[in-house]
């Protein structure tokens, strides 16, 4: 097989199309047709990352004489004996992309493959980047991961607009340990605070709560005003006047969530 044959049947392999594959090469799809019809050869740099994402070597893809690739195991012509045990690898390794494609994007991708990320509409796999993206690393406008990025995110540890994890930061964040402009959780940092151990700029709340407007019931530390249980008219009054306008939806949540 030539060259260009061995590539055009790894990209049918692997289900990709020429737009495709062109698009993670950062290449024309004109120079993926040129390269599968031998009128042209891929760069060095897009060779070895050719042998990359389909996992065979360089010299199967450049000798024309190998018909198989050396890095494959040789597969016996022997059956198995019923007892004879197999090692199985511990991590999974497949690999799914839908042909229906939004814009540049497949549908789906779900990609529990050596290398090889997940990107789709919905992302699924180790490392995954889509609009609703799940995996061990995640990011996405809604994603759910160990490490987990986007709009709405929900991880071990989690940055977003909305985050929640055990480690959260965002805009608003919840979490064993959060901090954003509105935090909650056991301990928190924010310029609104709710939690066991609660530190704000401007407003806290908790066991342990220390902002201008503190209110806590064991120990209270507030710049401006400290109260005990619940927020007092007094300390609401001084809220209004020392928050931004900007701010002012994390204030009304803020006081929503402390029942005043």
């Amino acid at each position: 097989m030539t060259t260009g044959e061995k590539l055009a049947s790894l990209r049918k392999q692997n289900n990709y199309t020429q737009e495709q594959l062109a698009s993670l090469l950062d290449v024309s799809r004109q120079s993926i047709s040129k390269w599968e019809s031998n009128l042209a050869y891929p760069e060095t740099e897009k060779l070895v990352r050719i042998s990359k994402l389909y996992g065979c070597s360089l010299d199967y893809l450049l000798n024309d004489e190998l018909e198989h690739d050396p890095m494959e195991p040789v597969l016996s012509e022997e059956k198995p004996s019923l007892f004879k045990v197999q090692a199985y690898s511990s991590m999974p390794d497949f690999e799914w992309k839908s042909k229906r494609m939004v814009g540049s994007l497949p549908l789906c991708h779900i990609s529990f493959k050596k290398g090889v990320k997940a990107r789709g509409v919905f992302a699924a796999g180790f490392n995954a980047t889509g609009v609703f993206a799940f995996g061990l690393i995640a990011r996405g406008l809604i994603s759910f991961g160990v490490l987990s990025m986007g709009g709405i995110s929900l991880g071990v540890l989690s940055i977003a607009l909305l985050a929640l994890g055990s480690f959260a930061f965002g805009l608003i964040a919840a979490g064993a340990i959060a901090a954003g402009i509105f935090a909650a959780g056991a301990v928190a940092f924010g310029l609104f605070s709710m939690g066991a151990l609660a530190n704000g700029y401007y407003a806290a709340l908790g066991d342990y709560a220390r902002a201008a407007v503190a209110c806590g019931d064991t120990t209270t530390i507030g710049r401006l005003v400290s109260c005990e249980g619940s927020l007092t008219p007094q300390a609401v009054e001084t809220l209004n006047h020392i928050v931004p306008w900007w701010l002012g939806w994390a204030k009304r949540l803020f006081c929503l969530l402390a029942g005043c």
